[in-house]
């Protein structure tokens, strides 16, 4: 696992000098071509994958250890994202926005997180947590409708872990509760309180509203 990562690191730089060997040995050699056909091969298919599937695999143990800085290194060896095969942009993408929610640059952050989701992703629970958080910041500048579409297409698309899932119907509620129909809000409470979530901070926001969902009419 250490050499693949290893070579997944230094692929880039293993291809030029493949490459380079290849015109070496084409230039100083009478045998034509085809001595030299490996080489041009293996450099060819590492350039293919370095900026096709680019260097993403490389990010899983510097994110599980919380090393974020070594993450921002890894990222920016992918100098053009555009190329990269579909589902590996859409992840790039939500990993550039989720970094810049951590550092609270939230304007940088939807713009990488909605280019994930034109994108598309290969995991629909993924694409249900991108549009999740898409929805949540158009919540906090006050854009209830184009948060309620974004939190209704997460749902749809399916969101990974109860928790989450907790917090979108929470949050329906209360855009229901918002637009004063509580029919709606109470059912998409009631679907919030089945998932039973264990977060303190979910808990406390399910007790809050506890306090007068019921009293609304319907």
């Amino acid at each position: 696992m250490k050499f693949y990562n290893l070579l997944i690191k230094y692929r880039f730089w293993l291809s030029i000098v493949a490459i380079v060997g290849a015109i070496v040995l084409n230039v100083t050699k009478t045998a034509g071509f085809w001595p030299s056909f490996p080489l041009y091969f293996l450099g060819a298919i590492g350039l293919f994958s370095h900026f096709f599937i680019g260097p993403l695999r490389l990010i899983q143990e510097p994110m599980e250890s919380g090393n974020v800085e070594e993450v921002k290194k890894i990222l920016n060896t992918i100098w053009f994202p555009n190329l990269l095969y579909k589902p590996v942009r859409s992840t790039y993408y939500t990993i550039k926005g989720n970094l810049a929610m951590m550092e609270q640059d939230f304007e940088t952050a939807e713009k990488h997180l909605k280019k994930s989701s034109d994108i598309g992703s290969a995991m629909p629970e993924a694409e249900g947590a991108n549009k999740l958080q898409l929805g949540m910041m158009a919540m906090q500048r006050g854009d209830l409708k184009q948060g309620e579409s974004y939190i209704r297409a997460a749902i749809r698309a399916g969101i990974p872990d109860k928790e989450s899932e907790a917090v979108a119907y929470l949050q329906m509620c209360q855009i229901f509760v918002n637009k004063r129909e509580f029919r709606a809000a109470k059912d998409f409470f009631r679907k919030a309180k089945a998932c039973k979530p264990k977060t303190q901070q979910v808990i406390d926001q399910v007790k809050e509203i506890e306090r007068y969902i019921s009293r609304m009419p319907g």
